[in-house]
């Protein structure tokens, strides 16, 4: 199958208890500015793709399932690829600085690249990584 073929993935959402917190910490953690104007979900532009918040019992519904208690492991983590060591560093703190709990403090690890792994404040896991292989 060549590139064109693939599917591509335009939105990623996440489920919230709070979206203006949430909103308030992926501007301050990520640094992240609005797609579009917030109307009860918020649209952040990401590269290639947006990210979404959205509250998470109404994303429940809307998808047709029960909401599952916060704070337990969904299966689903995120990752942001940075440039450099000192990139996952500076990231690292300046999203634990905004609410993130740091799950991981930044480590070398065992493939050779260099990550850590943070929660927002839903839970939702990211790693944040270098990866020396990495061609994006």
């Amino acid at each position: 199958m060549n590139d064109a073929a693939l599917p591509g993935i335009s939105v990623i959402t996440l489920g919230v208890a709070d979206v203006e917190r949430s909103e308030r910490f992926y501007m301050d953690g990520f640094g992240l500015r609005h797609a579009r104007p917030p109307k009860g979900i918020v649209y952040f532009k990401l590269a290639g793709t947006q990210l979404a918040l959205f509250p998470r019992d109404d994303l429940a519904r809307y998808a047709g399932v029960e909401p599952v208690a916060p704070g337990g492991f969904t299966g689903t983590t995120l990752s942001c690829n940075v440039a450099s060591r000192s990139a996952v560093d500076a990231l690292t703190a300046r999203a634990e600085t905004a609410g993130a709990v740091v799950v991981r403090a930044p480590e070398t690890v065992s493939w050779g690249g260099y990550c850590a792994w943070i929660a927002d404040p839903d839970g939702h896991l990211w790693e944040i990584v270098w990866n020396p292989k990495w061609d994006g």
